[in-house]
């Protein structure tokens, strides 16, 4: 079966962005990171604004070790909602694993003032 149909119709059914948000999630909870990773995509590209695919996406990429990838999915999410803790939390993870020790405590720190 086409990879690309599969991903929009499951047993004859037409799936929406929660449909796929839904399957990335359990999807990462077996650890299938990859699967999820195309599942999180696709939800992106129903609605560019879904702010948990964009968190699914990014940790299933740095589960993958692809933090290079992981990073500018994270800025995006901040790009889309900078008020969000979680979002910098994340970025700073990120950073901490690049080693980018500055960055990572600005972002912790920014995290930490929007979660009062």
């Amino acid at each position: 079966m086409n990879l690309r149909f599969h991903l929009k119709f499951v047993r004859g059914i037409e799936l929406n962005k929660q449909d796929f948000l839904n399957k990335g999630f359990q999807r990462f909870a077996e650890r299938r990171y990859e699967r999820a990773i195309l599942l999180f995509r696709k939800a992106l590209e129903l609605d560019s604004l879904l702010e948990p695919a964009y968190s699914g996406l990014s940790e299933s990429l740095n589960r993958l070790g692809r933090i290079d990838e992981a990073i500018p999915i994270v800025k995006k999410w901040i790009e889309i909602n900078r008020n969000d803790p979680l979002a910098h939390m994340a970025l700073s993870r990120l950073y901490v694993q690049k080693g980018m020790k500055e960055k990572a405590e600005e972002e912790m720190a920014i995290s930490r003032f929007l979660a009062r």
